[in-house]
């Protein structure tokens, strides 16, 4: 699987620039509203630095990444639900991603317009916060009068009613979608509604480059925000990731270090939206290729089996498993499997992060 997130915010926040850094593709990044008129997708490579480890024991040149899919759309102002700006049009490109990079801009700069006149994260945050929540209300109205009338003939379906009732009157008092679905088999009927506000919401607070890596005020409010409705943040500078991807490979962890930093802003991003998703990475390893696939946190092993291929988790006999570290330090899979290592595992095995496995299958 690949993840997939898409970005929203208020025009001139920021987000086509940490667009731009992250995924260094060109999309407009202007001083006036909606100079980013079309959405703009771009994939970027997930870094692994196991899997270089793992290439150099397994003798391949081959990294094969998992994905990070970024959708970013034109920025959205008070109203846009209701036509105002561009509208709620592009809100229908983000209706499928995994989640919500919601960028708030936390920086002082005069020569840059809020499109609000005043810089204020809590303002802002609310102003697509209820956005999203009207986009969400006028889609849940029109599809619930289908799903009523089917329901008249096909009882099973009042489930999804009463839930499809109860996101309606939470939405209409200003609740998101998430904090109405309260349990798995909820999530699984609400994925029907393609919902924004039930999507996994990330706070990216844009700051400038002096305010990393701690924030400032602005960001203390995003945190409260964030705290308050049980959704991550993560602080960064989009104009610093700009910075950061015009600089050779081997210059970039000087530079990083010279900010306070472990980590770039897009290897923050990636791991914070895994974690916020509950996914986890396992390796495939050969004289081919190193491969990363990624997989939901206590996937079993016929379903991690399924990232490859369908015939694999269909025909699923056993999977041989063994730590990505163990493989590195020991030096070899027969070594490996010399000390006694490398394990059988049957169909309920729970893959776990940075699993090397080879599958055994029969179709």
């Amino acid at each position: 699987m690949s993840l997939c997130c898409g970005i929203v915010g208020l025009p001139n926040v920021g987000k086509s620039t940490l667009f731009n850094a992250i995924t260094a593709k060109q999309a407009e990044a202007a001083n006036y509203p909606f100079c980013t008129i079309e959405p703009n997708v771009g994939t970027v490579l997930v870094p692994d630095e196991r899997m270089q480890l793992i290439a150099n024991v397994v003798k391949t040149p081959t990294l094969v990444p998992t994905t990070l899919e970024i959708v970013d759309i034109a920025g959205l102002v008070k109203g846009a639900s209701k036509g105002e700006g561009l509208g709620n049009q592009f809100l229908s490109h983000i209706r499928e991603v995994d989640a919500i990079v919601h960028v708030i801009r936390c920086f002082d700069d005069p020569d840059i317009i809020h499109v609000e006149g005043t810089i204020d994260p809590a303002d802002d945050i609310a102003t697509i916060d209820t956005e999203l929540m009207l986009a969400d209300l006028e889609g849940m109205e029109r599809k619930m009068e289908k799903l009523r009338k089917s329901a008249r003939k096909e009882k099973e379906l009042q489930a999804q009613v009463d839930l499809g009732e109860a996101i309606i009157k939470g939405l209409s008092e200003g609740v998101p979608a998430r904090s109405i679905i309260s349990s798995p088999e909820e999530e699984e009927m609400a994925r029907q509604f393609f919902l924004l506000t039930a999507k996994p919401l990330l706070y990216a607070a844009n700051v400038g480059e002096n305010d990393l890596p701690d924030g400032n005020a602005y960001t203390a409010k995003v945190a409260e925000i964030a705290a308050a409705s049980g959704s991550n943040m993560l602080i960064i500078s989009a104009k610093t990731e700009a910075e950061i991807a015009e600089l050779p490979e081997e210059e970039r962890p000087e530079f990083l270090e010279s900010l306070g930093l472990k980590m770039s802003g897009l290897d923050r991003l990636i791991q914070t939206a895994y974690d916020l998703l509950g996914l986890q990475v396992y390796f495939t390893a050969g004289v081919q290729e190193v491969h990363a696939w990624t997989i939901r946190k206590g996937a079993a092993a016929p379903e991690a089996a399924g990232a490859i291929h369908s015939d694999f988790e269909k025909g699923f006999i056993r999977a041989e498993v063994m730590n990505w570290h163990d493989l590195v330090e020991i030096g070899s899979e027969q070594k490996v499997k010399e000390a006694g290592k490398l394990r059988s595992e049957g169909r309920d095995y729970i893959v776990k992060d940075g699993d090397v496995i080879v599958f055994r299958f029969n179709v």
